[in-house]
């Protein structure tokens, strides 16, 4: 079978071959390679921004009723926080029966410097503080910023006014409709390096930890792996059974945003165009436009088996024994704080840390002994997410009437037929 070096996907695949490579035979010079992968994702998330508020506040502005516009984004909250409740009890479930912190020696972690992990956890002032987070003290200042949770509240009370508003509202939607479509050009100019950013980011992996690292992570790395994989196939394969679709299929749709994710390990890079392939696959724009950047802040699936296996590795490894009752309480605490987790910069560690910290028993100091490992564990987190999202979305389009099935059907298709058409082209010419 010939091999389509024009591929996106193809492109991904080899940048990070070549980046395993130059990071194992060259280890200092592939360390000092992160900086390709940082540029490449710091050109996605100064898109991210304008994109989430335009395409919310377009979404919103063309579905006119607001009673629908409540609908669906009540329906959507119901369904993360039910998914991701699950994802946090499948967690909890795995690592008490595999018990990966048992017999771990600890002495590694005494006297590490967490700080800047207790610090930004402290500074989170749990939920009244996360609340007051969302509530940016300008309009203009969320965009700026670059906050995702700011720039959706914003948005949201932009399309609500304009939807309020009716005809009168139009020019300014469809003003913003050909702004976004320049936006989304932008980022298709982008997403030609991101092979770029894949080679650079497994270079400095395998240069800074080693090529032994991919081999013996631990027990902890395997069962993270596997619970999510199991999440995937299980529990979004059955939902998505349930709703007419076949998981396999759906993620075979969306390989090259995956593939993305792996190499950068960050789910924001797929972001834009996980949209767009949405869109593509039969979800209306309304819906989209409304799930999906909601989806980023409180849909967080893999972080959310992260969070309570990593939890629990920790009392395991200090030999903190947790009752049934303790174990649900901690199931409750991570309920609250992993809907936080897109909030905060550096995410894992500092939401774990305030997860601890209302969770005193568990020495908070443990999470020195995730910092070798979470680099691997992070991709896994982000694709878990992509795809938790991306089910989402399908899911409430089709219960909300706002999917069109011949859609699904052609790019499926499409997919599955024409391998020598990168994604990019097809983003280009939508």
């Amino acid at each position: 079978m010939k091999i389509n070096f024009k591929n996106l996907t193809v492109q991904v695949i080899i940048a990070i071959l070549l980046g395993v490579v130059v990071g194992a035979v060259f280890p200092e010079f592939g360390a000092k390679l992160k900086v390709l992968a940082d540029i490449f994702i710091k050109m996605i998330k100064m898109l991210i921004a304008p994109i989430i508020f335009l395409t919310v506040v377009i979404g919103i502005g063309n579905m006119g009723d607001l009673k629908k516009v409540g609908k669906i984004g009540g329906k959507a909250l119901l369904y993360f926080e039910v998914v991701s409740t699950i994802a946090l009890a499948i967690g909890l479930l795995v690592v008490h029966l595999v018990q990966p912190g048992k017999g771990l020696d600890t002495s590694a972690a005494n006297g590490s410097d967490v700080s800047a992990y207790t610090t930004a956890a402290a500074e989170s002032e749990g939920l009244i503080g996360f609340i007051m987070s969302i509530i940016p003290d300008n309009f203009f200042g969320s965009l700026a910023a670059g906050q995702l949770l700011p720039v959706l509240f914003c948005a949201i009370l932009f399309g609500v006014a304009s939807a309020s508003l009716g005809e009168a509202s139009k020019p300014v939607i469809k003003l913003f409709e050909q702004t976004s479509e320049i936006f989304f050009k932008i980022i298709g100019m982008v997403m030609k390096l991101s092979p770029i950013g894949a080679f650079g980011a497994m270079a400095y992996t395998i240069g800074n930890f080693g090529v032994k690292s991919l081999f013996n992570l631990g027990l902890l790395m395997v069962s993270v792996y596997i619970t999510m994989f199991l999440f995937i196939v299980l529990i979004l394969g059955a939902i998505a059974k349930y709703f007419g679709f076949n998981i396999f299929k759906f993620i075979a749709y969306i390989k090259d945003e995956i593939f993305l994710v792996i190499g950068t390990s960050s789910s924001e890079s797929a972001l834009p165009s996980m949209m767009k392939k949405l869109e593509n696959y039969g979800c209306s724009k309304q819906v989209v436009g409304l799930v999906v950047p909601t989806g980023y802040s409180f849909n967080l699936d893999g972080t959310s088996i992260y969070l309570s296996m990593a939890a629990m590795f920790i009392a395991q490894a200090y030999d903190v024994p947790l009752s049934i009752w303790q174990q649900v309480m901690l199931l409750g605490v991570l309920m609250l704080t992993s809907k936080g987790a897109a909030g905060v910069t550096g995410s894992g560690f500092i939401t774990l840390a305030a997860t601890l910290a209302a969770f005193p028993m568990i020495p908070v100091e443990g999470i020195a002994l995730l910092i070798g490992v979470d680099r691997f564990m992070s991709e896994a987190r982000a694709v878990t997410n992509l795809i938790g999202n991306g089910v989402a979305t399908v899911i409430v389009a089709k219960s909300e009437n706002e999917f069109d099935p011949t859609g699904a059907q052609n790019k499926v298709s499409t997919e599955t037929s024409v391998q020598n058409v990168p994604v990019l082209s097809k983003l280009n010419t939508q």
